[in-house]
């Protein structure tokens, strides 16, 4: 139901398989020595109704997956380097300065300190995707079949049509095509070397 693993000396980055505990409702990991950022996959934890990581150092932005923790009723991250805009909605819109207090680097509401421009997350821009369910991919999967198919199939029946020696319309059509084409180029060769 609960961890409280508070004033422990424990130091190092808080590990992402935490997250993985979805049924737990307290996490405690307050007055110890970790670093680095939150994890994402505290986002998981949807019966979490208590969050201290208060009096560390960890650092980075607020994860914007921890909006997803609707039961949150206590959270503190007071004391740390965090930095950037805290997220909206949610429970986040609930608490109060007291629970980003000691992290200069955060901006925006509940804190008086307003974000700038350059501080601001900026959206992703979409990239074209080509999945597997898109309607481009499918298309192009058309064209290199068939012409995958084409190939083999025009390289089986020429090798077919000249080992074999038949059709025989075909083979004198190409052979006096060939002829024709060979025949003039070598009097247009002749003449410009007279």
């Amino acid at each position: 139901m609960s961890i409280d693993f508070s004033s422990n000396f424990f130091y190092g980055q808080i590990p992402k398989e935490l997250g993985e505990l979805i049924s737990l409702q307290a996490l405690n990991f307050s007055n110890n020595h970790l670093i680095g950022p939150i994890p994402t996959s505290f986002g998981n934890m949807v019966a979490l109704e208590s969050l201290d990581l208060s009096s560390n150092k960890l650092g980075g932005r607020i994860p914007s997956q921890l909006t997803n923790l609707t039961f949150l009723a206590v959270l503190n991250l007071s004391q740390n380097a965090l930095a950037g805009p805290i997220p909206r909605g949610k429970q986040f819109d609930t608490f109060e300065n007291d629970s980003y207090s000691g992290n200069l680097g955060l901006c925006g509401p509940p804190l008086s300190k307003q974000c700038g421009n350059d501080e601001e997350p900026k959206p992703p821009v979409p990239m074209p995707k080509e999945d597997e369910g898109s309607e481009i991919a499918f298309f192009w999967k058309v064209v290199m079949m068939g012409y995958g198919c084409g190939v083999v199939l025009g390289l089986s029946m020429g090798y077919i049509v000249f080992t074999t020696g038949r059709p025989w319309w075909f083979i004198r059509m190409v052979e006096r095509d060939w002829q024709n084409n060979v025949t003039k180029w070598i009097r247009r060769n002749r003449g410009r070397r007279n």
